[in-house]
C-alpha cells in the first residue's frame, strides 16, 4: 500500500481515485465541491479539508482538473506551495506543451518534484490494460510515481526530461484521432449516399486497423528520414484519390469540405514539383 492524494474529483479524477481504492492504495482527496468525495469516502478515501493538506497526506500528489489555470488557483497558495516542497506533482489536467513548460518552472520555484501527464483515455477506460498516460518531466519523479500510474493506465511511457513531451505526443495523436474522424464523417456521407451500412464499413475499418497502423508508421519513417524519392504512393497518385472523392461529392451532392480541404493542401504540394515524391512530401507545404 502506498499513500497518493488526488486533487479534482471530476469525472476523470474521480475514476483515477476509485481505481488507486481498488488497487489498495491509502487515497487522501480533496475537491472545491466537497460532496462529490462521498462516494469515494465510502469506498475508503479520506477526505482533506484543503488542498494544502490533501498534499501533505502524501508523497505523491495527482491533480486532475479542468486545465492548468484551474490547476494554478488551487495550487498557487502560500499553504499548498508549502505543503509541495520535497513532494512529487503529478499533472493530469489538460494543457499545451508551453504550459507544461511553465508548471515545471513554477513547481520547480516550490521544490516540488514535477511529472507532466496526458491521458489518452476516457475515465471509465481508467484501470483498463488499453488505457493510456503519456509522461515526461523528472526522472526521479516519474520512478517513485511509476507503480501509481501503471495501476491507472496499462500503457504509461515516458519521454524523458524534456516536461512538454507528453503534451505534444498527446496533441499529436489528437491530431491524427480528429484527422481519422473527419474522413470517417465523409466516408460515412459516402455510404449514406449509396444506401449502404456506415456501421458494416466501422467494423472494417477495426478489422484493417493493423494495416492502417503500418501505413502510418511507414509514412512517419519516410517523413522523419526525408526520403521522399522512392514512393509507394506518390502525391500524384493520391490525387487521383482526391479527384475521384470530388467527383463523387458532385454526383451525389453531399457536403464537399473533406475533399476540398485535402485538395487544397495536394494542389500547393504539385504546385511545389514534389508530385512524383512519396505522399509524406505533403508535410513540405505544411512546414
Amino acid at each position: 500500500m502506498s499513500h497518493v492524494s488526488v486533487i479534482g474529483l471530476g469525472a476523470m479524477g474521480t475514476s483515477i481515485a476509485r481505481v488507486l481504492l481498488q488497487n489498495s492504495h491509502h487515497v487522501t482527496v480533496w475537491n472545491r465541491t466537497s460532496a462529490k468525495a462521498d462516494p469515494l469516502i465510502k469506498e475508503g478515501a479520506v477526505l482533506a479539508h484543503s488542498a494544502a493538506s490533501a498534499i501533505s497526506a502524501s508523497p505523491v500528489s495527482i491533480i486532475c482538473v479542468s486545465d492548468y489555470n484551474t490547476s494554478y488557483s488551487i495550487l498557487d497558495t502560500e499553504e499548498a506551495k508549502s505543503a509541495l516542497a520535497g513532494r512529487i506533482l503529478v499533472q493530469l489536467s489538460t494543457g499545451s506543451p508551453q504550459q507544461a513548460r511553465d508548471n515545471e518552472t513554477w513547481a520547480k520555484e516550490q521544490d516540488a518534484d514535477y511529472l507532466d501527464g496526458a491521458i489518452a483515455a476516457s475515465p471509465p477506460q481508467m484501470g483498463k490494460v488499453d488505457a493510456t498516460i503519456f509522461t515526461s518531466g523528472s526522472t526521479t519523479a516519474f520512478q517513485q510515481s511509476e507503480s501509481v500510474l501503471k495501476c491507472l493506465a496499462g500503457n504509461v511511457p515516458y519521454f524523458g526530461e524534456q516536461v512538454s513531451a507528453a503534451s505534444s505526443t498527446e496533441l499529436a495523436f489528437l491530431s491524427y484521432l480528429f484527422g481519422s474522424y473527419l474522413g470517417f464523417f465523409h466516408a460515412a456521407r459516402i455510404l449514406e449516399s449509396d444506401g449502404l451500412r456506415v456501421d458494416a464499413f466501422g467494423s472494417m475499418i477495426a478489422h484493417v486497423s493493423q494495416v492502417v497502423g503500418d501505413v502510418i508508421k511507414y509514412e512517419s519513417e519516410v517523413i522523419q528520414t526525408e526520403t521522399y524519392d522512392q514512393p509507394n504512393s506518390s502525391i500524384n497518385m493520391c490525387m487521383t484519390t482526391v479527384g475521384l472523392l470530388m467527383e463523387q461529392a458532385r454526383e451525389a451532392g453531399i457536403n464537399d469540405a473533406f475533399p476540398v480541404f485535402a485538395q487544397g493542401l495536394f494542389k500547393k504540394a504539385l504546385d511545389a514539383g514534389y508530385g512524383h515524391e512519396e505522399l509524406g512530401a505533403l508535410i513540405k507545404v505544411m512546414r
